[in-house]
């Protein structure tokens, strides 16, 4: 059995895995609230308590200041019309998720909620994640130059890992293809996660659980009809595969026909539904922790410390200790050991929040 044999074999093995080969999830979630009371909507919203929250002085996008807990980060400002925004990226998601799940509420809920306290959608990012690596995206970039793909997207990019592409575009994370300017309200990209773990934590890419990702991104008004078909059938594959399936087909060459009537090449078409157990919104909650910071003293600190340590005991000084003993905490200090003090439910709001008006 040779190696290509073989990996088509374990491919559709794969698609059978009762683990979920694919799996769906919200990657990034920004909206924005006609408010400049922050913790209302620290309270009414996120249903969580300020007083575990860090207060900065500073914020993004032009917001004065921001409310922060882990990843999850809260904009404040006094112009009304900037408001209050919330921004949750990918761990930020992640860490939300620990806390509705104590709340005993959804994703659906908890948009529910953004939505009826006047929440207007800044940006949604739905992530396909296939464990199985079906969505073979070599494979893909082979078929998007060679004219084998059927899109409404006037603008297709595809990056290798070593290129340098700008902040919006990750470095060094294998092969990536973009469909759609990155610039407009919706456009989607699909790449390797294997090879962007590799780089960010080391993990080995035949260890890594995701193979590869293909996302959904919008903004703005594209955000907020999604928002809205979510609300409307809580059913996200309907949502994500309705929006896949408007704008892109990966197809196989049929020269005697026209390019709109190619048959669908069978492993998109498997991505996209055919002949595959329907995926459900998933959660992955990951509650924040010290690791990062841990990471990091771990590479960049720790072999000074244990010089200097050295040096202590050769020349019986006390450098080490006194440095220590001298060092103030700062108040980002003050709040992990805080946040490494309490649990997940003792940060939780328990107090009722207001009934929706029932928009939807």
């Amino acid at each position: 059995m040779n190696d290509e044999l073989r990996e088509v074999i374990e491919k559709q093995i794969e698609r059978f895995n009762p683990q979920e080969p694919l799996f769906l999830l919200i990657d990034y979630f920004r909206v924005r609230f006609p408010t400049t009371d922050a913790l209302a909507i620290i309270r009414d919203v996120l249903q969580l308590k300020a007083d575990y929250m860090l207060y900065e002085d500073y914020g993004k996008y032009g917001y004065e200041s921001k409310y922060v807990l882990g990843d999850i980060n809260i904009m404040c400002s006094m112009q009304e019309h900037l408001g209050v925004l919330l921004e949750l990226k990918g761990k930020g998601c992640r860490q939300m998720e620990c806390y509705l799940l104590a709340q005993e509420r959804s994703w659906y809920d908890f948009m529910l909620d953004c939505m009826t306290a006047g929440g207007v959608m800044k940006r949604l990012d739905l992530a396909i994640n296939d464990r199985a690596g079906i969505l073979d995206i070599p494979k893909l970039k082979e078929k998007y130059k060679a004219g084998e793909c059927v899109s409404y997207f006037r603008m297709q990019k595809d990056y290798s890992g070593t290129e340098k592409c700008g902040s919006d575009i990750p470095k060094n994370t294998g092969e990536t293809l973009y469909l759609g300017s990155t610039s407009s309200e919706l456009y989607m990209c699909a790449y390797q996660k294997n090879y962007e773990q590799y780089v960010k934590n080391g993990t080995e890419i035949e260890n890594t659980e995701i193979k590869n990702r293909f996302e959904i991104r919008m903004k703005n008004e594209r955000a907020y009809y999604a928002v809205v078909d979510l609300l409307t059938y809580r059913d996200a594959e309907r949502t994500a595969f309705s929006i896949i399936n408007h704008y892109v087909r990966f197809v196989d060459r049929e020269d005697d026909k026209p390019k709109s009537q190619w048959k669908t090449n069978d492993d998109w078409a498997w991505f996209v539904g055919e002949n595959r157990e329907p995926i459900r919104l998933t959660t992955k909650p990951e509650p924040y922790t010290l690791q990062k910071a841990l990471h990091w003293l771990q590479r960049q600190v720790a072999p000074t410390i244990k010089m200097v340590q050295a040096l202590d005991e050769e020349n019986h000084t006390t450098i080490l200790k006194d440095m220590i003993e001298q060092a103030e905490l700062k108040d980002k200090h003050k709040h992990l050991l805080q946040l490494e003090k309490s649990t997940i439910e003792e940060r939780i709001d328990t107090a009722v929040p207001q009934e929706n008006d029932g928009i939807f």
